[in-house]
């Protein structure tokens, strides 16, 4: 329901009338009792004042080579950096890719393991023994 909605109709009952038969309220209605009354407009002025969501963050573009395939001179680069030591942001940003892409394919190239449980880019555990019981490579 929207905000908009919902506050029409607390000011119609504040106003002693059915929002959906816009008949007037029994004299005996709790909504025509003073403490409710005032309560409905607290809640009226406090819908009016409520912010409206902020839009969503715009998401950082992504790097140039993200999604590509990957060359051998890349993966050479790759393997030279992290042998070095460097950082898989660092070493993502000289490649222009992301950090998990560098990381899929540090994976893929056996340099690191997937991680046990699953995660980003590894296998579940159940996946992973079932391989290994069909004879497969995990």
């Amino acid at each position: 329901m929207e905000m908009q909605t919902a506050r029409q109709i607390i000011d119609t009952l504040a106003q002693g009338i059915h929002p959906v038969t816009g008949e007037a309220m029994p004299e005996d209605s709790p909504y025509n009792a003073p403490p409710v009354i005032r309560a409905l407009f607290a809640v009226s002025q406090a819908l009016e004042a409520t912010p409206k969501a902020p839009p969503p963050a715009a998401r950082a573009p992504a790097p140039q080579n993200a999604g590509k395939p990957w060359s051998e001179d890349d993966d050479a680069t790759l393997l030279a950096a992290f042998d070095r030591g460097d950082d898989l942001r660092t070493i993502a940003e000289a490649l222009a890719r992301t950090k998990f892409g560098v990381e899929q394919r540090l994976v893929k190239l056996g340099r690191i393991g997937a991680p046990v449980g699953g995660g980003r880019y590894g296998a579940t555990t159940s996946a992973a023994s079932a391989a290994g019981a069909a004879g497969a490579p995990a």
